[in-house]
C-alpha cells in the first residue's frame, strides 16, 4: 500500500495524460516500479534505453504480462543497435502480450554514445530515423517489408501485421520536429525548456504535418518533476541528476536557442535553465504547472521525478503522490 498526502486546498485536476518514467534499480525493481504505477492509477511507464544496462523492450515484455491497463512506451529504443527488423520483431511478441498497450518510440540517439559503445556509423541522423521508421511501419501495417535504403536494407516478413501500434520518435530541434510532424504518430521531447516546446518545437511539427497533408501528431513531453520548495535544493538536485545534458553540444545549442546560452558557457544548470525545465514548489505551484503545459499545447507528460533534500526517498514519494492524485 502507498499513502497518498492530503492537502488543505482544492485544485484544478490538469486535463491531458500524466505518464511516469520508471527506471531506476534492477529489472526486478523496475517491473515491482510499473506494477506500482498501474495499481496507483497511473496511466503509462515510460523506459528509456538500456538505463542501467537493462533492456526496456525486454523489461516492457515482462511487465505485459502482470498489468492488466497501464500504457507501456519506449523513450526511446536507438536505432543503431538493433536493425528494424528485429525491433519489429520484439515490439509483436510486446504488443501480443499487453493486448495493445505498447508505444514505439524509436530515435538516433547521441553521436558520442553511439559510435563509442556500438560502434555506429552516425550520419544522416534524420535519414537514419526516416528509413528506421518507414521499416518499422511497413512490417506493422502489413507484416512483411522490402527496402533498401541509404542506411537500412530490410527484406523480411512477420508472421503478421502489428495493428495499433503507434510509432513515436524523439526529437530535440526543429528538423526533427518536423520529421515527426510529417510521418510519426508523436515527437517525444527530452529536457528542453517548455517555451521552446511552444514557441519552436509544437510549430515545427504543425509544418512536418501540413507537408504530409495530415494532422499533427501530439508531443510527449519529458517533464522533469520535483515537489518540494527550497530552490537551492531543487537546483543542486538538477544539477547532479541531470548533469549531462547541458555538457551536450546538442543540448547547448537547444538551451541557447530557447534563450539559455550560460548551458554552453558553464556546463552546468542555471537557476533559469531550472525554472525553464523543471516543475517545481510546492503540490498547488507543480498542478498548476502540469496544466500550463497541456494548455500550451503538449499532447501527453512523462514526469521524470528529481528528488531533492536530505531523504530522497521521502522526496520521490511526496512527487509521486502528487501525480498518483492527479492521475486519478
Amino acid at each position: 500500500m502507498y499513502h497518498i498526502h492530503t492537502y488543505t486546498q482544492e485544485r484544478n485536476m490538469p486535463n491531458g495524460t500524466i505518464g511516469v518514467a520508471a527506471m531506476g534499480g534492477d529489472a526486478k525493481q523496475v517491473l515491482s516500479t510499473i506494477q506500482d504505477f498501474e495499481q496507483r492509477g497511473i496511466k503509462a511507464a515510460w523506459l528509456t534505453a538500456g538505463a542501467g544496462g537493462i533492456d526496456n523492450l525486454s523489461m516492457f515484455a515482462a511487465a505485459a504480462t502482470v498489468t492488466e491497463r497501464i500504457q507501456l512506451g519506449t523513450s526511446i529504443v536507438t536505432i543503431w543497435p538493433r536493425h528494424p527488423a528485429i525491433a519489429a520483431q520484439q515490439v509483436n511478441a510486446i504488443t501480443q502480450l499487453s493486448d495493445g498497450r505498447f508505444r514505439f518510440g524509436v530515435g538516433p540517439g547521441h553521436i558520442a554514445g553511439m559510435a563509442r559503445t556500438y560502434g555506429a556509423d552516425y550520419r544522416t541522423p534524420l535519414t537514419a530515423l526516416r528509413e528506421y521508421i518507414h521499416i518499422t511501419r511497413t512490417l506493422f501495417d502489413t507484416g512483411a517489408v522490402e527496402y533498401e535504403g541509404k542506411v537500412f536494407t530490410a527484406n523480411y516478413a512477420l508472421s503478421g501485421p502489428v495493428p495499433n501500434t503507434p510509432i513515436m520518435a524523439s526529437a530535440l530541434r526543429p528538423k526533427s520536429y518536423e520529421l515527426c510532424g510529417e510521418i510519426a504518430d508523436g515527437a517525444i521531447s527530452w529536457v528542453s525548456p517548455a517555451v521552446y516546446l511552444r514557441d519552436q518545437a509544437l510549430p515545427a511539427i504543425q509544418r512536418g504535418a501540413d507537408k504530409a497533408g495530415r494532422a499533427a501528431p501530439p508531443l510527449v513531453m519529458h517533464l522533469p518533476v520535483c515537489v518540494h520548495e527550497n530552490g537551492a535544493e531543487v537546483l543542486a538536485s538538477t544539477r547532479e541528476q541531470l548533469s549531462n545534458y547541458p555538457r551536450s553540444p546538442f543540448y547547448q545549442a537547444m538551451f541557447a536557442q530557447s534563450g539559455f546560452p550560460e548551458a554552453g558557457e558553464t556546463q552546468t544548470w542555471s537557476e533559469g535553465m531550472r525554472d525553464a525545465v523543471v516543475a517545481w514548489g510546492n503540490e498547488d505551484q507543480v498542478t498548476a504547472r502540469i496544466q500550463e503545459m497541456f494548455d500550451w499545447g503538449m499532447g501527453e507528460l512523462i514526469v521524470h521525478i528529481v528528488t531533492a533534500g536530505g531523504d530522497p526517498a521521502a522526496s520521490r514519494a511526496r512527487t509521486l503522490d502528487l501525480i498518483t492524485k492527479l492521475s486519478a
